[in-house]
């Protein structure tokens, strides 16, 4: 019989965490030092989660952290770790603590439940929608240009419209995920680009490209230098709606895994939104791992329309 036991004193279990995460995070081909960053970002919170430790009789076979946060005005429950030991895998654990941890959180008047995977998610949450990936891949050497195709740097006079441009899909784009409401977006869009681009064009660490075929422009990319030790983050890599299906978003990938080198990274990582089956059918073909997911589930009497993304900033593959 699944039990659950909150714990007074967390030690041993923040240790388990960091080591499945330490793991995790390499598994996914992160290098030591971003592997550290993750895992701090990771701590940040933690304090306040409320942890059981799942046992089988006498037995401990694993643990549930679970804490109640802020989600756009609305009380939302977070499970900040579920995790059965191998050799008690399997035998119906992982359900009673998800659906303790979902009981938890709705006594508590949680709308929605979330959680962040480092691990595949299985049959476990196969329920819970998908709101984000955070996807990388290590780029070991120059990649092969797409014939036809060359990038480059975009010019003064093209960031205007492209700013333009950029903010108002990133709105769609959270909407699209069911993240937040339009006017909550906007205003998380105005938040977010003014924090990531505070010089526009002129940015440190940042590429901003123009994309084209046959002189043509067929689409854009904005990547950032350095988010993490050894890593670029790509913000978007975007063909235009009329230049798709002709197999540039290959060469959209070439050309940020080009500039990551250039800026002196050598893994790209990027975040794609719930609902975008296209982008993450073109990281998958095209060698990126899943890092973490974020999933969520509407409790009763919540609203599918309420969520967490991912990561902070834009993403539009």
């Amino acid at each position: 019989m699944t039990e659950f036991s909150i714990l007074d004193d967390t030690t041993e279990w923040r240790s388990d965490l960091e080591k499945r995460q330490r793991a995790a995070y390499a598994a996914a081909g992160l290098g030591d030092a971003a592997t550290e960053r993750m895992i701090g970002k990771a701590r940040f919170g933690i304090d306040d989660w409320t942890v059981a430790e799942i046992t089988d009789g006498a037995t401990r076979v694993g643990y549930v952290a679970v804490a109640m946060t802020d989600d756009n005005g609305a009380p939302a429950g977070r499970i900040g770790d579920l995790h059965v030991d191998d050799a008690h895998a399997g035998q119906g654990h992982e359900q009673a603590a998800r659906e303790w941890a979902e009981a938890w959180s709705a006594r508590r008047g949680a709308r929605r439940l979330h959680i962040r995977l480092t691990e595949p998610a299985g049959e476990l949450f196969a329920g819970y929608s998908v709101q984000g990936q955070l996807r990388m891949r290590y780029v070991g050497s120059p990649p092969e240009p797409v014939d036809g195709v060359t990038a480059r740097p975009m010019t003064a006079a093209e960031y205007p419209e492209w700013f333009a441009g950029e903010k108002a899909s990133y709105v769609v784009d959270i909407v699209r995920s069911g993240t937040m409401s339009p006017e909550d977006a906007e205003r998380k869009s105005d938040r977010d680009f003014a924090e990531l681009l505070p010089e526009g064009l002129a940015t440190p660490d940042t590429t901003l490209l123009v994309l084209e075929a046959a002189g043509e422009e067929i689409g854009t990319g904005w990547l950032q230098h350095g988010y993490l030790p050894g890593v670029t983050y790509g913000y978007s890599l975007f063909i235009h709606d009329q230049h798709r299906g002709k197999g540039y978003g290959r060469a959209a990938m070439v050309a940020g895994e080009q500039a990551t080198l250039a800026g002196g990274d050598s893994t790209l990582m990027f975040t794609v939104w719930g609902g975008n089956e296209v982008a993450m059918n073109l990281y998958t073909s095209a060698g990126y791992r899943i890092v973490e997911e974020s999933r969520s589930l509407a409790l009763p009497g919540g609203s599918d329309a309420e969520g967490s993304p991912l990561e902070a900033g834009p993403d539009r593959p």
